[in-house]
C-alpha cells in the first residue's frame, strides 16, 4: 500500500512567453509541500527563449 505524502511534483510555465508570439514554451518541474502551499505557486525563473527572468506559474 502506497503512502500518500504531502510533497507533490508541479510544473511551472512562463506567463510572458504566451503573449510574446515566439514558438516553444519555458517550463520547469519542481516539488512543493501541499500543506504549506495549498494555492498555486508563482516563481521568478529564467526563460532561455526570451533571455530574461520571467514569472512562471503552476499549471495543472
Amino acid at each position: 500500500m502506497a503512502k500518500k505524502g504531502n510533497r507533490v511534483q508541479v510544473i511551472l510555465e512562463c506567463t510572458e512567453h504566451k503573449t510574446s508570439g515566439q514558438p516553444g514554451t519555458s517550463r520547469y518541474i519542481t516539488t512543493k509541500n501541499r500543506k504549506n502551499t495549498p494555492e498555486r505557486m508563482e516563481l521568478k525563473k529564467y526563460n532561455p527563449i526570451l533571455r530574461k527572468m520571467t514569472t512562471h506559474k503552476e499549471i495543472k
